[in-house]
C-alpha cells in the first residue's frame, strides 16, 4: 500500500489482564505495523461505566469521552478479543455500545472494523468475533467480513507460531487495504 496519509488503527482489546495473549497480540500488530501504519491500542475501556444513556450526553464519563476520542481520530477499527462463555466480553461489548452513540453518529460509524484474536479452545473465539463484528454493524461500522482470525491457543502461544504471527499481520494488512478501496 502506497500512500502519504499515515493510517491509523485503534485497537479495541476485549481482555483488560495485564500481559493477557490478546494483549500480546495487538501490542506485536503495533510493534510490527507496516510503514504508514501506527496502531493505537486503547487503553481504559475497562473503567468506562455500562452504557446508560441517563449517564450520556454533555457530561458523559471522562472514561467514555476518551474512548469515543481515540476510535474517531483513527482510521478504522480493529477488536483483538478472547471469547467468554460463547460470545464476546463484556468490556468489548460496552465499548461498542458507546461508540454507537449518538445513534447514526456515533465514534465507530463508518470506520472499516474487523475482529480477531485467540483463545485457548479449539474455536480460537469464533463466537466472540462473529458477535463483535455484528454488533459493529449495526452500530454503524463498515465491517470487514473477509477478515478472520480465529486462533486457537489450546496447543501453546500462537505468538509463537510464524503461521499464526502471519494470519494475525496479513489480518491487519487486509484491514489497511480495505480502506484504501473505501476511499477510492
Amino acid at each position: 500500500m502506497t500512500t502519504d496519509k499515515q493510517i491509523r488503527v485503534a485497537v479495541l482489546l476485549g481482555s483488560s489482564r495485564t500481559g493477557s495473549l490478546n494483549r500480546r497480540i495487538a501490542e506485536h500488530l503495533r510493534d510490527h505495523a507496516p510503514a504508514g501504519v501506527t496502531v493505537d491500542v486503547v487503553e481504559g475501556i475497562d473503567r468506562v461505566p455500562f452504557y446508560n444513556e441517563e449517564l450520556d450526553g454533555d457530561h458523559a464519563p471522562a472514561s467514555a469521552t476518551a474512548l469515543r476520542e481515540a476510535v474517531a481520530s483513527a482510521d478504522r477499527v480493529l477488536a483483538v478479543t478472547p471469547e467468554y462463555n460463547g460470545t464476546m466480553p463484556a468490556v468489548l461489548n460496552n465499548a461498542i455500545d458507546w461508540l454507537s452513540r449518538p445513534y447514526g453518529q456515533g465514534a465507530i460509524v463508518g470506520k472499516p472494523f474487523a475482529a480477531i484474536g485467540a483463545t485457548p479452545t479449539p474455536y480460537g473465539g469464533k463466537w466472540s468475533h462473529e458477535h463483535a463484528r455484528h454488533s459493529a454493524r449495526i452500530a454503524g461500522a463498515l465491517v470487514v467480513d473477509t477478515i478472520v482470525v480465529d486462533e486457537p491457543a489450546v496447543a501453546g502461544d500462537p505468538l509463537q507460531d510464524e503461521a499464526a504471527v502471519r494470519r494475525f499481520l496479513t489480518a491487519l494488512d487486509d484491514l489497511v487495504a480495505h480502506e484504501a478501496e473505501v476511499a477510492a
